[in-house]
């Protein structure tokens, strides 16, 4: 989960009883909801476009797999200036600035999938990942400002309810919509110029599936854009200090990108490890760290990163690892 503007979690076992703290602003609470049905479902629809993007440029487990790990990263990566930047925006306008960000990340499909060329994919992906985060970093802490504190867990725990909305309807309708008729069709059942005509239409039916995307992203886009004063900004009541001074948040990206030249060029478990030390560096000495919830957390990400690099060359530690992140996650709710 990306991270929020210097505001109380939910999980914070000090629970804040005072009501008068609550923005009143009837009608948001449907807009943010709204917010996590669309990046829930845009984040599923990676599960559609990964097998497609294989057959498409002939990739390698590994090599397909980065469409997820290009994904996610976004969350390591924009997850701290996305919270600066909802802090000096507001919500209101974060949330559109993140909504744009996700509208050009779908347009940048259009040169990928003309072009053919895997890196831009992967770029568009990237663009399109950091837009989910800033709309994250806006959903998050906004679902359980409006309404009493003390009803802020359910609130958030229902939000999240059209996450999951959105996780199980995007593919259903991606699939059929995205892909049509390729759905059913494999590059292995083909050859010679058909195989090349579907190769073609494959790779037009992605770029025109984004388009759509797109256009919708746009259309809440301008509605968020034309509430935008329904929710006054007030930078001061974000808080005053620093979730993470800029000088570190630079150290931690020098270990991303290190760590992903070593996991390349020399070790994958090696560079897995010095990408997630990033985060460490990141949180050094913040109150998080002292919270069992977020500790819990931080094991189940480590754990299922794991367990995902090591599907296609360990399946039975995949599962091991796995198992134990399902365990890490259900203790950090609990």
């Amino acid at each position: 989960m990306a991270l929020a503007p210097e505001l109380a979690s939910s999980t914070d076992p000090n629970t804040i009883e005072d009501d008068g703290t609550h923005i009143d602003a009837p009608g948001l609470n449907y807009f943010v909801m709204g917010l996590f049905f669309i990046f829930g479902g845009i984040t599923s629809l990676n599960d559609v476009i990964i097998p497609k993007l294989k057959e498409l440029f002939t990739l390698s487990y590994t090599e397909a797999m980065l469409v997820q790990f290009c994904f996610f990263a976004a969350y390591l990566i924009i997850g701290i200036p996305g919270a600066k930047l909802v802090k000096k925006l507001g919500y209101m306008r974060g949330a559109v600035a993140g909504l744009v960000t996700m509208m050009a990340g779908c347009l940048l499909f259009i040169p990928a999938s003309q072009t053919a060329t895997y890196g831009i994919f992967l770029f568009a992906l990237f663009v399109l990942a950091s837009g989910v985060v800033i709309v994250q970093v806006v959903a998050n802490p906004l679902i359980s400002l409006l309404g009493p504190a003390r009803t802020a867990h359910s609130r958030l725990t229902f939000a999240q309810a059209f996450n999951s909305l959105g996780t199980t309807i995007f593919p259903i309708v991606g699939a059929a919509v995205i892909l049509g008729g390729l759905a059913s069709v494999t590059a292995d059942q083909l050859s010679g110029a058909e195989l090349q005509a579907y190769r073609a239409a494959e790779s037009k039916a992605i770029w025109q599936g984004y388009l759509g995307v797109a256009a919708l992203i746009g259309i809440v886009a301008a509605a968020v854009w034309a509430f935008r004063n329904r929710l006054p900004h007030d930078e001061k009541s974000m808080g005053d200090s620093e979730l993470v001074p800029f000088s570190r948040y630079l150290m931690g990206l020098a270990l991303v990108a290190v760590g992903g030249f070593v996991a390349l060029q020399f070790n994958g478990w090696l560079g897995v490890l010095i990408i997630l030390s990033a985060p460490v560096v990141w949180l050094y000495g913040n109150e998080l760290l002292k919270r069992t919830r977020f500790t819990f957390g931080a094991l189940c990400i480590f754990l299922y990163v794991g367990g995902e690099v090591s599907i296609p060359h360990s399946p039975s530690k995949s599962l091991i690892l796995l198992s134990g992140s399902q365990y890490f996650r259900y203790k950090s709710w609990c």
